[in-house]
């Protein structure tokens, strides 16, 4: 039905790819492209002869991507490369009039601040392109805000508080590893924390507000308030809502380890002086800690990741738990990539994979709770991120 343009052949890419090969009913010409071909070719040879081509790209250049999606014909592009880079890939298909859906929205390279405003900025180009941008289209943000809109549809009438839950449970054996780049990962996490309550944003330091969760499948675990993009847009969109807040779940070595890098500089995004180059500090610690995308044959254990709503239904108080629960092994013997790859790549191929079938359609830029949460929940279920939910 549609030939589909990957960028980025990290662990999240080599999910999309195995999944857009295993849908090529929607997917009928696939192109993984990555700033280094050579990780392209990894991918194509874990899979069917065919099955997918490659090329080199600089995502950062707009002019080379638009060129590219001439060449391959793309239809549609799923960007799961660097947040840098999102500006750039919108632009090019909005020059190339060509269908847009990434996982995380902008990050600024030069500042620890990620938001949606310039890529919200962008809606009126891709409506005058005739083409739709679907936005954070991963787990978290994505399948979190397709639970919300799911929970608001057919569970509540208002809801009043929701606490997106992120849980890791998985063991890779490294004293210190991310679980995906790990630049965009620690600049996430060491900054101020952030929630928004009765109609204003309120900042924390830095890992203050924390509780116990237990998360089913894995246990009791605590879990640390974050600021994470997929808040800025349910503010917008979920009725009701009085108070949203985001907790992920961290060991003791994990903190361990991250403050120490923090009070030695090593998370730094300026430019420092050493022996007459000019480095990153962050830059410099992502190429000493291990690939995430080497992680998958070394991770056991599972992730679960969920909402916890709660509001009025028929004038009555509710509160429900939706998750999911994936398994490291189950994903790499699957997909050769662990769980958090996987729970990222795959809702991307679903998001993707309801725009080329028209299910999810309009122009202009869109956050996945904007459309009707019941096919990307029922392609949840048949494209293995079974999720479950409970009343509380």
């Amino acid at each position: 039905m549609a030939v589909v343009l990957i960028i980025g052949a990290g662990g999240v890419g080599r999910v999309v790819a195995h999944k857009c090969v295993r849908n090529a009913d929607t997917f009928t010409s696939i192109t993984l492209a990555s700033r280094t071909l050579e990780k392209c070719r990894v991918i194509q040879e874990e899979l069917p002869e065919g099955a997918i081509d490659i090329a080199q790209i600089d995502a950062d250049n707009t002019r080379d991507v638009v060129t590219l999606i001439k060449r391959t014909g793309a239809e549609i592009l799923i960007n799961v490369a660097l947040p840098y880079q999102d500006l750039t890939l919108m632009d090019a298909c909005i020059e190339a009039g060509i269908d847009y859906v990434d996982t995380a929205n902008y990050e600024h390279p030069d500042e620890a601040k990620f938001e949606y405003k310039e890529q919200w900025a962008r809606d009126d180009a891709f409506k005058k392109a005739g083409i739709m941008g679907l936005l954070g289209s991963g787990f978290d943000p994505g399948a979190t805000n397709v639970f919300c809109a799911y929970a608001q549809k057919h569970y509540f009438d208002e809801i009043h508080t929701i606490d997106i839950l992120d849980c890791n449970g998985g063991d890779h054996g490294y004293p210190f590893a991310t679980n995906f780049n790990p630049e965009i990962n620690l600049r996430e996490v060491s900054a101020r924390g952030r929630y928004w309550e009765d109609g204003v944003w309120i900042e924390t330091e830095p890992m203050a507000i924390h509780m116990p969760w237990d998360y089913p499948e894995i246990g009791v675990k605590e879990s640390y308030l974050l600021y994470h993009e997929e808040m800025e847009s349910l503010v917008k969109h979920i009725k009701g809502l009085k108070r949203i807040r985001f907790f992920m779940t961290f060991g003791e070595s994990y903190l361990t380890h991250m403050k120490v890098l923090e009070n030695v500089g090593m998370l730094g995004i300026e430019p420092v002086e050493h022996h007459g180059h000019k480095i990153i500090p962050i830059e410099f610690l992502a190429t000493l800690l291990p690939d995430p995308a080497s992680l998958g044959a070394r991770t056991k254990g599972k992730t679960n990741i969920g909402i916890v709503a709660e509001g009025i239904k028929n004038g009555r108080k509710r509160k429900i738990y939706i998750y999911q629960v994936s398994d490291h092994e189950a994903c790499y013997q699957e997909v050769n990539s662990q769980a958090v790859s996987y729970t990222t790549g795959v809702p991307a191929m679903i998001g993707a994979k309801l725009i080329v079938e028209k299910q999810w359609y309009a122009t202009g830029v869109f956050n996945m709770e904007e459309f009707d949460p019941d096919p990307f929940m029922e392609a949840m279920n048949r494209q293995g991120l079974p999720w479950n939910i409970q009343e509380l």
